[in-house]
C-alpha cells in the first residue's frame, strides 16, 4: 500500500514527524517547526477530505508549515533577524517550487534524528518520553496524559516546557556521535516500545490496534538497529516487535472484535515476520549481556513457535518470566508471570501468587489484574466468580473492543451449563 492509499488520519500521523524533522533541520528551531506542523496538520484534516490527498502530501505539509513559520516570523518584531536568516537558508528553487516538488528525497527522512533530539539528556526521562510520544509517535496530548495518569492540562504544560528546554539548549539538529548515543539510547528504546504497544493494543477508543503506529515503531527501530547492529537490546526490541506484530492479522474477527491469543488462527500470522524475529533473537541471546527486551522477545518466540495454543511450552515461558522478573522490576511482568504459573502448576497456584501481587500499590485499580483473576477463576471452575470479575474488568477498560470481549465472556459464563 502506498502512502497516498492510507486513510487521511493515518497518513498525517505518519508524515508529521518527517515534516517536523525537515523544518527543524532547515530552520534550526524545533519548537517553531513543531507548532507550524500542527497547524499544517489541522489544515490538511479540513482540506484533504474535501479536495482529495495531494500528489505529494509530504511536500504539501512542508509548504504549508513553512508558510506558517514565515508568517510567525513576520508577526513579531523580535524575530525579524531570524526571518532573514531563515530566508537565506531556504534555497531559491524551494521558495518558488510548487508543493509537488517540495518533498525531500526518501533518504533524507529526519524522523530518527528527531527521535534522538526529543530524548536529549537535558530533559528528564518523563519529559523526554512525553515529548517523543507527541512529536514522533503522533499521540495526542490527551492519550499521553492517560498513559501517565495525569490531567491533560498538566501533560500539555510538561510537553511545552520540554520543547522550550530543547530550544534553550541550542543543540544542533543532527544525530549524536557514538559517544552521545549512550546517554539517550535507553530513552529512545523505551519510547519506541511504548509507541509500538499503543499501536498494537490501543488503550482507548473503538479500535483494537493502530497498525500504522506499530509499523512506524518497527521502521524506526530498524533504523536504530542499522546504526547499532551489535547492541543486544536494540536487536531484542526489534525481534520483540516483529514477533508480536506478526499476530496482528489474527487478533481481530470479521467485525473488529478481539480474538485472544489462544483462539487465533495461527495460519493468519505473518510467517515472514515470525521467522525474522526468531532468527534475530536466536543470534542475539548468546552474545550477552541479556536485557529485558531480549527476554520478552524470547517469550514471544516461544508463543510463536507453538503450532497450537495447546503446544505452548509453558514451563519455558515461566522460566523466562523468572529471568525477566529479576532484571526488570515491573508489576505487569509479575502479573504475566502469574498466568504462566497457573498454566504450569494449576489455577490455584496462580491465584495464590495473585493474592500476593494484589498488595503492590502500582497495580491498584489496574483492570489487567481483574482480567487475570477472572481467567484463573474460570480455569478453576468458578464460573460465577469469573463472570463477576470479567464484568468488573469490562467496566474498567477504556478500550471498546476489549470491553465488548470481556462482557461477552462474562455473559457466556453466566449461562446455565447444558446437562
Amino acid at each position: 500500500m502506498s502512502a497516498r492509499d492510507l486513510p487521511a488520519d493515518d497518513l498525517l500521523r505518519r508524515l508529521a514527524p518527517q515534516v517536523v524533522g525537515v523544518l527543524t533541520r532547515r530552520f534550526g528551531d524545533f519548537t517553531a517547526a513543531e507548532d507550524a506542523v500542527q497547524e499544517a496538520l489541522l489544515a490538511a484534516s479540513v482540506q484533504w477530505p474535501e479536495e482529495g490527498v495531494p500528489a505529494n502530501p509530504r511536500g504539501w505539509l512542508i509548504q504549508v508549515a513553512q508558510r506558517r513559520m514565515a508568517e510567525e516570523v513576520r508577526s513579531e518584531q523580535a524575530r525579524r533577524r531570524r526571518e532573514d536568516q531563515v530566508a537565506r537558508q531556504v534555497p531559491a528553487d524551494l521558495r518558488t517550487a510548487p508543493a509537488a516538488d517540495l518533498g525531500a528525497p526518501a533518504d533524507h527522512d529526519d524522523t530518527l534524528t528527531l527521535l534522538f533530539l526529543c530524548c536529549h539528556p537535558a530533559l528528564s526521562p518523563a519529559s523526554a518520553l512525553a515529548l517523543t510520544l507527541r512529536s514522533v509517535g503522533g499521540l495526542t496530548t490527551a492519550e499521553i496524559a492517560r498513559a501517565f495518569l495525569v490531567p491533560e492540562a498538566t501533560m500539555g504544560q510538561r510537553i511545552s516546557r520540554a520543547k522550550q528546554r530543547i530550544k534553550a539548549s541550542g543543540v544542533p539538529f543532527r544525530l549524536p556521535d557514538r559517544e552521545g548515543w549512550a546517554g539517550r539510547l535507553d530513552a529512545v528504546l523505551h519510547v519506541l516500545y511504548l509507541i509500538f504497544n499503543e499501536g498494537y493494543a490501543t488503550g482507548v477508543g473503538a479500535d483494537l490496534q493502530r497498525v500504522e503506529l506499530a509499523e512506524e515503531a518497527i521502521r524506526l527501530t530498524r533504523a536504530v538497529h542499522a546504526q547499532l547492529p551489535e547492541d543486544g537490546e536494540v536487536s531484542g526490541l526489534l525481534a520483540l516487535m516483529l514477533l508480536t506484530h506478526a499476530r496482528s492479522p489474527a487478533r481481530t474477527g470479521p467485525g473488529g472484535e478481539l480474538v485472544p491469543l489462544a483462539e487465533q488462527d495461527r495460519g493468519r500470522w505473518d510467517a515472514g515476520a515470525v521467522a525474522e524475529g526468531i532468527a534475530l533473537i536466536t543470534a542475539t541471546l548468546p552474545r550477552g549481556p541479556v536485557g529485558p527486551y531480549q527476554v520478552q522477545a524470547a517469550i514471544a518466540a516461544v508463543h510463536d513457535e507453538a503450532g497450537t495454543a495447546a503446544d505452548t511450552d509453558w514451563p519455558q515461558i515461566l522460566a523466562l518470566y523468572g529471568v525477566l522478573a529479576r532484571i526488570a522490576d515491573n508489576p505487569l511482568v509479575a502479573l504475566n508471570r502469574v498466568v504462566a504459573t497457573a498454566m504450569v502448576h494449576g489455577p490455584q497456584a496462580g491465584l495464590d501468587e495473585l493474592a500476593v501481587l494484589d498488595r503492590d500499590p502500582r497495580l491498584d485499580g489496574h483492570h489487567r489484574v481483574t482480567v487475570v483473576r477472572a481467567h484463573l477463576l474460570e480455569l478453576a471452575g468458578d464460573r460465577e466468580g469469573a463472570a463477576e470479575q470479567f464484568r468488573a474488568a469490562s467496566r474498567a477498560t477504556a478500550s471498546l473492543p476489549e470491553r465488548h470481549h470481556l462482557a461477552i465472556r462474562a455473559a457466556r459464563l453466566s449461562r446455565p451449563q447444558a446437562g
